[in-house]
C-alpha cells in the first residue's frame, strides 16, 4: 500500500474543509487508531484494506465488550466519514462501511428530566450566596437554550443580548447560531452580572461565566457543578447533555416543530434531531395509557 499517511490527510481535510472542532478531530483520531490497532491485530490488515466484514466484526465486538451504544455509533460514524473520504480521493474503490447496519438501532432513547425534576434541579443552588446565583444562572441558561456544555463555557459577555432575549454561540464546525432564551434565564443572568463585575474588580474579562477569582468557568468545572446539583436533588446522574435532551423534548412535547428544534440545537442533519420524536411518542403513550378510560 501507499506510504501516504491517510489518517493525517483525512484529519487535515476534516479540519480545513469541514471546519470541525478540535474535540471532534481528537475523537476521530482516537476512533481511527482503535480500529487500525484492532484490524492489524485481528486481521493482519492495514486500515486502507478493510472490508465490510472487518468493519461489521469490529463494531459487533465493541458492542459485545460493553461499549455504550452511543460510543459504537460514534465509532461507526467516524469510519463512515473516513472511508467516504478515501473513495472520493480515489485511494480506494469500495467503501467498506456501505450497508453496515447503523448502530442507531442499538441506541437507547436520550434521557431527559420531567418539568418537575427540572424545577427541583434549578432550586438546588443556594441563591443567598454569590456562587449560588452564578450556578443558578448557568443551570437556567442550559435548560433555556439547549446549548452544549462547551458552548456555555465558551460564551462571551457580548454573546448574550438580554434585551432581545437571545444567546449567540459558536457550535460544532465553528458554525454560529442564535438561540432565544426565556424570562427566567434572562432574570438570573441579569442578577449574576453585578456579581461577575464584583469578582473582576478592576480587571476585565470577555467570558460570561467566571470563577470568584475572575478566571473562566471551564467546561469540566461547569460539568461537575451540574452533576453535583443533580445528586443533591436526588435525581441521580444529571449531566449538561441531559439538560440539552430535556430542552428538546419539552419543546416538542409542547408543539414545537422539528425543524425549529434542529436549528436551536445546531444539528447539521435533521435525522439527528428525529430521535426526540421517539421520546415524545413514548411520552404520549404513557399519558394515553394513564388517562384514557379505554387505554
Amino acid at each position: 500500500m501507499s506510504r501516504r499517511d491517510l489518517k493525517h490527510e483525512f484529519l487535515n481535510y476534516a479540519r480545513v474543509e469541514r471546519g470541525l472542532s478540535a474535540n471532534t478531530l481528537a475523537a476521530y483520531a482516537r476512533d481511527l487508531k482503535k480500529f487500525e490497532t484492532w484490524l492489524s491485530r485481528e486481521r493482519g490488515k492495514g486500515i486502507a484494506a478493510a472490508e465490510r466484514e472487518d468493519v461489521s466484526a469490529f463494531l459487533q465486538q465493541l458492542r459485545r465488550g460493553g461499549a455504550e451504544p452511543s460510543s459504537v455509533a460514534r465509532q461507526a460514524s467516524t469510519l463512515r466519514h473516513f472511508y467516504r473520504y478515501l473513495v472520493a480521493d480515489g485511494f480506494i474503490k469500495r467503501d467498506p462501511t456501505v450497508e453496515i447496519e447503523t448502530p442507531r438501532a442499538w441506541q437507547t432513547l436520550p434521557k431527559f428530566l420531567t418539568t418537575e425534576e427540572v424545577e427541583l434541579l434549578l432550586e438546588q443552588p443556594d441563591v443567598s450566596s454569590e456562587v449560588g446565583i452564578r450556578d443558578r444562572a448557568v443551570l437556567e441558561l442550559l435548560y433555556a437554550s439547549g446549548l452544549r456544555v462547551s458552548e456555555v463555557a465558551g460564551l462571551r459577555l457580548s454573546d448574550v443580548d438580554l434585551d432581545a432575549g437571545v444567546v449567540t454561540c459558536l457550535g460544532k464546525g465553528s458554525k454560529e447560531r442564535a438561540v432565544p432564551i426565556g424570562r427566567s434565564a434572562i432574570g438570573w443572568v441579569t442578577r449574576y452580572l453585578p456579581i461577575r463585575q464584583k469578582w473582576l474588580g478592576q480587571r476585565t474579562s470577555s467570558w460570561l461565566f467566571i470563577t470568584r477569582r475572575g478566571r473562566p468557568l471551564r467546561r469540566q468545572m461547569l460539568w461537575r457543578r451540574v452533576v453535583w446539583y443533580g445528586r443533591k436533588a436526588g435525581l441521580g446522574h444529571v449531566t449538561p447533555h441531559m439538560l440539552r435532551h430535556t430542552f428538546a423534548t419539552h419543546l416538542l412535547e409542547h408543539g414545537a416543530d422539528l425543524r425549529s428544534v434542529q436549528l436551536m440545537l445546531g444539528h447539521a442533519d435533521i435525522s439527528t434531531t428525529e430521535v426526540y420524536t421517539h421520546v415524545t411518542d413514548e411520552r404520549l403513550r404513557e399519558v394515553y395509557e394513564k388517562f384514557h378510560p379505554r387505554a
